[in-house]
């Protein structure tokens, strides 16, 4: 990217001729063009031992800021806005200062103001992208109990049975039990192998809005397929399609949602991802139940109705606006700004967005060319820097020991055995296949309405704060469902106590990892890798949490086989507590963090992260919430440097003055 010509600039080694010509003409002496801040900046953002998290505008003289503000609106074709993006970069400089600065106007104060007492408030475009993404979101849920329902019936008519007389007679009960199960996960293994490697790209060459576009298409068509298929052949490579269009949409959307929501709301907005992948749950048990009755092709309507949900998606994600942090990574600033100003309440806070998200994109830059690493470079060195630079290499673990929580560490997995499977639980259980039915109704039913508090709660206890209460409220309830299948069955003519104790702590199970384990994956996820790897590191997570997920599929009917339905909940409810462990330690907290100042929280080293939680927090909890000490204060590792930092005041008193 070219804005490295004016903030952020690298060694002249690094530049070519014109750009070292451009560098000396235009920016002279810069604060972010001396050796001392680069070195300052790039030890920052390898090795952040103190936590501190700095706004690389802070220090800067005013007149040096003026100065880098009027060159970046030259070299970029912003002249025409160059008033509002130089008010704009005052307020980015110092964000809380904003009261005292007498180049805003009493509506420009009150639009910042408004951030604070009224958040939610926003323009109608930022909702209906956000609306747009959830619908995307709703197709991945109802493709899921497409399944749900389809499993009681599809392997007899495919001539697969996993269970009953015509398969226990061939012999062929087990290896078609595997065999269902390789249908089932055949959408999480074309993701984690392939579609959401694509991901990354395709993003870089169609944006965020043709990328989701083209993973729509995959999710119209496939769910058609699958009702027509003949063969368990067909239906196979049928949902290897929808697993492609699952899969663009997954690595995808989640990040759309992030680049464009404002800081404070980030959470609750991404969120809207589990959210609606819950109502999409909802939404496929409401339709399965719809077509119980319609005879030998109830299967194939279930399998098939995924697909209403993607025609508003193939028909409104066009009217959306592209993500500006795409836009800028791909150098047009002056759409970014445009995008910016349709989803911010006032052309200033637009203009305070791109400056800031310019210059610390630009300190992204930095770590990356001090590294000796390229920054265009290919999807594969991408993929190894993903391993190999340390803020990078953190946030690369974190998105791995969250997603794989949610599968294989007792959360996901039990929804997606629900998903995939609740009918065959709860049949297991003395229902019916209607009474499954229903029963997978209220567990989608519960999940989407306990997923709302999250909206909320994400930004207000954190992404760490929920997962850690709602842990080890997972771990007993599963533990309790899967002890409940040691209670007799009811045989039709006694008491059915088994089914309802065993739906009772599912739907408990359910209540907690709503609002916690569902909705925090992929929204912490989307937020955590720096812009230039982004796609990239959300490929990464979403294929390792689909790799989990397609083991799940595969051997949970095997793995009930042979440990017995009572042994498999026990089993994922201990690794309930090893998740929780994992996340206390090493999961650094993201909320009310924009994405660029996230950079310096993944600086800091995850030994020191992990020293922390073990000798501050949780002595600091054992005070608060066993001794119930009242005064016990739990100290911060991250901290702001002060606003106040700068080598010279912010409004000069001569300035001040003449206005």
């Amino acid at each position: 990217m070219s804005t490295v010509k004016e903030i952020g600039s690298s060694s002249p080694e690094h530049l070519s001729d014109s750009d070292q010509a451009y560098v000396t003409s235009k920016t002279g002496d810069s604060t972010f063009n001396t050796e001392e801040h680069r070195r300052k900046s790039v030890a920052q953002l390898n090795s952040n031992v103190t936590g501190e998290i700095r706004n690389p505008l802070i220090g800067i003289p005013r007149a040096q800021l003026m100065q880098d503000v009027e060159n970046y609106a030259q070299e970029h074709e912003l002249m025409d806005i160059l008033p509002i993006l130089r008010k704009g970069a005052l307020v980015a400089q110092r964000p809380h200062g904003y009261e005292n600065m007498p180049e805003l106007d009493e509506h420009e104060r009150e639009a910042l103001r408004n951030e604070i007492t009224h958040r939610w408030k926003h323009p109608k475009i930022l909702y209906f992208t956000v609306i747009l993404n959830s619908i995307a979101a709703a197709i991945q849920g109802w493709d899921q109990t497409g399944s749900n329902g389809a499993n009681l019936s599809f392997p007899t008519a495919l001539g697969i049975p996993d269970s009953g007389d015509a398969c226990t007679s061939a012999g062929t009960c087990a290896s078609n039990a595997w065999l269902v199960g390789f249908i089932n996960s055949c959408p999480y293994v074309a993701i984690a192998l392939f579609a959401g490697w694509m991901s990354d790209p395709l993003n870089n060459y169609l944006g965020r809005r043709g990328t989701i576009f083209l993973g729509a298409i995959f999710s119209l068509l496939a769910p058609i397929g699958m009702a027509c298929s003949q063969t368990y052949g067909q239906l196979i490579a049928c949902r290897i399609l929808l697993g492609i269009g699952m899969g663009l949409k997954e690595v995808t959307v989640p990040v759309f949602s992030s680049e464009i929501a404002p800081t404070n709301i980030r959470g609750g907005l991404v969120m809207s991802w589990q959210l609606w992948t819950a109502f999409g749950i909802f939404l496929g048990t409401c339709a399965n139940l719809i077509v119980v009755n319609a005879g030998d092709i109830t299967w194939r309507l279930q399998l098939g109705s995924a697909f209403i949900p993607a025609i508003p998606l193939v028909l409104g994600i066009w009217y959306c606006p592209e993500s500006p942090r795409w836009l800028l990574k791909k150098n047009r600033h002056s759409q970014a700004f445009k995008s910016l100003d349709r989803l911010r309440n006032t052309p200033l806070q637009a203009a305070r967005d791109i400056y800031f998200i310019h210059a610390q994109l630009v300190q992204e830059e930095l770590l990356i060319e001090e590294s000796g690493l390229a920054v265009h470079s290919n999807f594969f060195t991408r993929f190894m820097e993903l391993f190999t630079i340390p803020r990078v290499r953190r946030a690369t673990q974190a998105s791995g020991i969250v997603m794989i929580a949610q599968q294989m560490c007792g959360t996901m997995n039990i929804v997606n055995i629900i998903a995939f499977y609740s009918s065959t639980v709860f049949s297991t259980a003395g229902a019916s296949n209607i009474g499954a039915l229903l029963a997978s109704w209220g567990f989608g039913l519960i999940n989407f309405i306990f997923a709302w508090p999250a909206v909320w709660t994400i930004d207000t206890f954190g992404r760490r704060g929920l997962l850690i209460f709602t842990f080890p409220q997972m771990f007993w309830t599963l533990l309790a469902a899967g002890m409940c299948f040691f209670i007799p069955a009811g045989n039709g003519t006694g008491s059915n106590a088994q089914l309802g104790a065993v739906a009772l702590f599912i739907y408990l199970f359910d209540i907690f990892y709503s609002p916690g384990e569902g909705p925090v994956p992929f929204t912490y996820s989307a937020e955590v890798f720096p812009l230039s790897h982004r796609e990239v590191g959300m490929s990464w997570a979403v294929a390792t949490n689909n790799f989990w997920a397609a083991v799940l599929s595969l051997t949970f009917p095997r793995m009930v086989l042979a440990m017995t339905i009572q042994g498999a909940f026990g089993f994922y409810a201990a690794l309930n507590i090893i998740a929780l462990i994992m996340i206390f330690l090493f999961l650094p907290e993201t909320m009310k963090r924009t994405l660029e100042e996230l950079d310096y929280v993944f600086a800091v080293p995850t030994r020191t992260h992990a020293h922390y939680q073990l000798t501050q927090v949780l002595p600091w909890w054992i005070k608060r919430w066993i001794l119930f000490r009242k005064d016990a204060v739990c100290p911060e590792l991250y901290k702001f440097e002060s606003e106040d930092d700068s080598s010279e005041t912010f409004v000069d008193k001569s300035h001040e003055k003449s206005v």
